[in-house]
């Protein structure tokens, strides 16, 4: 399955997802910190969805409220509730 999800409340834009059998395959984030964005993505490919959402959600940058590895588990959970 192959997700688009608009962030809201950080630098980067958008996230494309994929997953298969429950495990990430691929991550790109659009705009953003791009060392750090790709970081995350390396890290998390290979991992299983409920994984990188347990180690991932509610981190918050600087101030804000969300950030862009809790933006990655709102698009992972919405990915999970569609299919």
């Amino acid at each position: 399955m192959k997700i688009n999800y608009r962030t809201q409340g950080t630098c980067s834009s958008n996230i494309e997802i994929e997953v298969e059998n429950d495990i990430i395959t691929d991550v790109h984030f659009t705009g953003g910190c791009n060392g750090n964005l790709k970081g995350i993505s390396s890290l998390v490919k290979g991992m299983k969805v409920d994984d990188v959402i347990s180690r991932l959600e509610g981190i918050h940058c600087g101030n804000k409220s969300t950030s862009c590895p809790d933006q990655l588990c709102k698009a992972l959970r919405a990915m999970k509730a569609f299919s």
